[in-house]
């Protein structure tokens, strides 16, 4: 809790990006509900993040928000970490208290909530096919086995990622299959075989970029999932709604990431409508 004529600063290190959003719809909270806090953003090189931790442990910060490049660095510099960092092997949250600072990873959760508001229901139950098998994708089909999710198809372009992820999540949770798909007519098939499609390569982030996928790969009563948020509709949405499927961009995650980020920190649920109009109106304008 914030006790009271004290402000509490809060902080975002890593990708420029973040420098403004995060900033963008914590604020947002904080004002909404009454709040004497504020969130600030750093660049820090990985070789500081350590020593930029500790110090916000002595200033008394509440909290902080790790984007990329610096994930993987927090997971391994910090001594305590919740199960949701440990699993992933990535921080992107740090609770600052008594005990020193804990790691969290919000990503997961985010895309979980999103889901569930962007389509009406759980991810639990459904097959899911992830585009991209790196941190973002991992984290994605980490979730969504810890969900309840039994049915991957995965494909990468690395094909020795993507079979990787694949036996961790045989291994590590009760997945019954995950099958990567690696010629281009298997993709195409697996993507339209699932529940689920999810692109979690960088594709569309450029504009001008192709859909990484057809509209062939998709059909009516599925749903399509695009991580990328910078624009309200990006290539690969544009080819699900085409081809049949409901689809949502990847804002809903960023959201509610630093929803749950928000309330790990705080022990208070935030003004979500609030954050995500704050959200758009900083990424679309709007």
């Amino acid at each position: 809790m914030i006790p009271d004529g004290k402000t509490q600063w809060f902080a975002v290190l890593g990708h420029p990006v973040a420098h403004t959003l995060s900033p963008t719809m914590h604020n947002a909270a904080f004002a909404a509900l009454g709040m004497n806090a504020l969130y600030g953003a750093f660049d820090v090189t990985p070789d500081r993040l350590a020593a930029a931790l500790e110090g916000m442990q002595a200033l008394g910060l509440g909290g902080a928000n790790i984007t990329v490049p610096l994930k993987e660095t927090a997971c391994r510099v910090l001594k305590h970490l919740d199960e949701s960092a440990q699993r992933l092997g990535a921080v992107n949250t740090v609770r600052f208290g008594e005990d020193g600072p804990v790691g969290y990873n919000t990503d997961g959760e985010g895309f979980l909530r999103a889901v569930q508001e962007a389509f009406g229901a759980p991810a639990a139950g459904k097959s899911v096919f992830i585009l991209g098998a790196g941190g973002a994708g991992r984290a994605v089909a980490i979730a969504c086995a810890g969900a309840g999710v039994s049915q991957f198809a995965l494909a990468d372009l690395d094909s020795r990622r993507a079979e990787k992820l694949a036996m961790e999540l045989e291994t590590q949770f009760t997945v019954s299959g995950a099958f990567v798909a690696e010629e281009a007519e298997d993709v195409l098939a697996a993507a339209r075989a699932a529940d689920l499609v999810v692109q979690a390569t960088p594709a569309g982030m450029k504009p001008g970029e192709p859909s990484p996928l057809s509209p062939a790969a998709f059909r009516a009563g599925q749903w399509a999932f695009d991580l990328v948020y910078l624009y309200p509709e990006t290539p690969f949405l544009r080819a699900a709604r085409e081809g049949g499927a409901a689809a949502a961009n990847g804002l809903g995650m960023l959201l509610h990431q630093g929803v749950k980020a928000f309330e790990i920190w705080t022990g208070r649920t935030p003004p979500a409508d609030v954050m995500r109009r704050a959200l758009e109106s900083k990424v679309y304008g709007a």
